[in-house]
């Protein structure tokens, strides 16, 4: 029994469906210092409860320990077949130290699916995305697994990540491609000019993920020196000298807006998105089940166009800094 009627949205055009906001599931076990598998669980039971039905996972977030992938999976073991599992391949996770190895030959897609399946103690994985390009492997070939794994009943609906106009077409052409995922935000904008006008073509749907600025919106942040090493708000570009000041400057007067109608800045930020298309189903990660609650909160804003205009006369072209290191930029 679930206590809030969070809204439904559709993505693609081949039946998947999912309430209106999502929850991202790596900050769980990576990303923003020492995880906590047992605070991840029952935030995970929490979103349930509160109407959530859209987990996303990936085996990257567990370095490929299943870790991540696990901790989901045991959380909705109770109400499995009340709700979406996504996750991802597409890394080579045999070095470490090698974060940008990419690797979807068809073989090792059917190697990360069983691994999946397996940590994740399921039947079928509901959403598979390919989490980067792999510029080694036509993505004809992707699709084509994929749509093999489809037929074969361990997956339901083919995803991209952070992939192109091109090769959204071409994957499409091979397969129905029901869900891409790209980081989108009043903070991230790229998406705006050629990926977002692609997939509404072909009626793909959108999943925004950090819709949040990997927290710079919640207004709770530090310089990126006062984070540890292993926190990615140390060396993220946002949070650096001189775009710090200026992103937090943003993100006052975004709390100010909020304040004026009664909102959090969060809600503000995910019904701006939601306000954006019904074909976009944010994803926003939390460790809090207080968070979360004003997360799913967000669907019931309703933005004005005086409030949609000031918000793009605050970030009329996003956060300064940019999203990744050059070295990390996924490439379309």
């Amino acid at each position: 029994m679930t206590e809030t009627n969070l809204p439904t949205r559709r993505l693609g055009g081949q039946g998947l469906e999912v309430g209106a906001i999502g929850l991202g599931t790596m900050g769980m076990t990576m990303a923003y210092g020492a995880g906590d598998e047992a605070g991840g669980v029952a935030t995970i039971r929490r979103a349930h409860e509160l109407g959530v039905t859209f987990f996303d996972t990936a085996e990257f977030y567990g370095m490929g320990t299943g870790s991540n992938e696990r901790l989901l999976g045991d959380a909705v073991r109770g109400f499995r077949d009340e709700v979406v599992i996504a996750t991802k391949f597409g890394f080579d996770l045999s070095d470490p130290s090698r974060l940008d190895a990419l690797d979807s030959r068809p073989e090792r897609i059917r190697q990360v699916t069983e691994n999946s399946l397996r940590y994740l103690g399921t039947d079928r994985i509901d959403v598979l995305y390919q989490h980067r390009v792999d510029p080694n492997v036509p993505v004809e070939d992707v699709a084509g697994t994929v749509g093999e794994l489809i037929e074969e009943g361990k997956v339901r609906f083919l995803g991209l990540s952070e992939a192109g106009p091109d090769v959204i077409r071409r994957a499409h052409a091979v397969h129905p491609v029901s869900v891409l995922q790209t980081e989108y935000s009043v903070f991230e904008r790229a998406v705006e000019a050629e990926v977002l006008p692609v997939v509404r073509e072909l009626g793909i749907g959108f999943v925004p993920y950090s819709p949040l600025g990997r927290g710079f919106l919640t207004g709770a942040v530090r310089p990126a020196a006062d984070y540890p090493a292993d926190d990615m708000r140390s060396w993220d570009e946002r949070w650096q000298p001189g775009n710090y000041e200026k992103n937090l400057a943003a993100v006052r007067e975004l709390t100010a807006l909020a304040d004026a109608k009664g909102v959090r800045v969060t809600q503000l930020a995910l019904a701006w998105l939601l306000a954006r298309g019904d074909d976009i189903v944010p994803i926003p990660g939390t460790r809090s089940p207080e968070r979360l609650a004003e997360n799913v909160g967000a669907a019931g804003v309703d933005l004005t166009p005086g409030d949609l205009d000031r918000i793009l006369e605050i970030l009329p072209h996003g956060a300064a800094g940019s999203r990744y290191p050059e070295s990390m930029m996924p490439t379309w």
